[in-house]
């Protein structure tokens, strides 16, 4: 099994590469991090216009129709610089949803509007603090009008449509469509430890809605898409991991202490190579979620949980510790540093928390054996 990416896919890395290189430089981050705005527009639209935000879009839908590991391999990108882009909500999440369970009228409408950057999409499930389950969900649907409220929404304040699950007349979670510029709904920006990455408080009262899929699917749908969604989620943080311990490696490498590179003395050494280790192993469990989703693997819903831990883990060690090694520099706002431990602070919460993942980890590989052994 060759679980590495190919010459094309590599190519392809090389030319998102280089045009965020250019388009997003640390200055564009702190740009929106400072700023009024809540997301890059000019950096979105350049995306839309590279082919990358239909990456894994069918070509009938006003896609590229390359597929999920070349979308990993933008993800991955995306993520070394940490681009302030809404591509997580529309992309990862929004056309996903829109490709398992939409109409042909639903796609045909909504996904090539996701592939040019014209609408952004959004996924609401969360009601509040704590691991989100069926009962959880108390946002209801009847009528055809949803009322409830949804907290965070990743770029809802930003987006033209929303998939939500909520109850619906037989008291089962299903998922509704629901357009955020029309009636009946009122949106909040949150304060966020990652103000690039925007979250907002949206509420409903008796808004107009359009089903997705089967009534009372919602949970299952739901539950595909967020694996489909942690593999790509893992690529980010794979990518600000790898990122953040070149960061640190090449502050070691050029700080001078007692007439000789930081780089040189032991605890330096040590910390780079657990940043190392973990960030490899994460590459590893990365790659494992990209097979299994690429090829529908029956493995995916433990390989996704996998990457997901390991991606989170690694991002998570490799800031904290690139600010270690930048020593009091490293606090400092001049240093760009804390925009990658925002950041993966941030992605730790995304699609839900470490503990609720490693739960899921758990769950799935138990599940395995005991089917394994029946």
């Amino acid at each position: 099994m060759n679980l590495d990416f190919s010459d094309e896919q590599k190519q392809l890395r090389d030319q998102v590469r280089r045009f965020l290189s250019e388009q997003c430089p640390p200055t564009a981050v702190r740009a929106i991090l400072e700023g009024g705005e809540r997301y890059d527009k000019s950096l979105y639209a350049g995306l839309a216009e590279l082919g990358v935000l239909g990456a894994a879009i069918p070509e009938e839908y006003g896609g590229v129709g390359l597929g999920h590991l070349e979308l990993c391999v933008v993800a991955e990108e995306l993520g070394r610089v940490l681009a302030p882009v809404p591509v997580a909500s529309s992309i990862y999440l929004s056309a996903e949803f829109l490709l398992l369970a939409g109409s042909e009228s639903q796609k045909s409408e909504w996904l090539p509007k996701l592939a040019s950057g014209e609408a952004i999409g959004a996924f609401a499930m969360v009601e509040g603090q704590g691991r989100t389950k069926p009962e959880s969900i108390k946002a209801r649907v009847s009528g055809g009008k949803l009322s409830g409220e949804k907290m965070p929404v990743a770029d809802g304040c930003d987006a033209d449509f929303a998939i939500v699950a909520a109850r619906d007349e037989k008291d089962a979670v299903s998922l509704y469509i629901v357009s955020l510029t029309g009636e009946g709904v009122t949106r909040k920006a949150l304060e966020s430890i990652d103000p690039t990455r925007g979250q907002a408080r949206i509420t409903f009262d008796n808004a107009p809605v359009e089903p997705l899929g089967n009534s009372g699917d919602g949970w299952h749908i739901a539950t595909q898409v967020l694996d489909r969604a942690a593999v790509l989620m893992a690529f980010e943080q794979l990518g600000g991991a790898d990122r953040a311990l070149e960061m640190a490696r090449d502050y070691a490498l050029d700080r001078m202490a007692f007439g000789r590179p930081i780089g040189s003395f032991q605890a330096i050494k040590h910390i780079l190579a657990d940043m190392y280790v973990s960030a490899t192993l994460a590459r590893s469990n990365c790659y494992y979620g990209a097979w299994a989703l690429s090829s529908g693997a029956s493995e995916l819903p433990v390989a996704a949980a996998t990457a997901r831990v390991s991606a989170t883990t690694a991002f998570q060690h490799c800031s904290k510790n690139n600010i270690q090694v930048h020593g009091g520099m490293g606090f400092t706002w001049a240093f760009d540093c804390h925009l990658y431990y925002r950041r993966s602070n941030g992605l730790a919460l995304a699609l839900g928390s470490l503990s609720t993942w490693e739960s899921q980890l758990i769950e799935r590989m138990s599940s395995g054996n005991v089917e394994a052994a029946a």
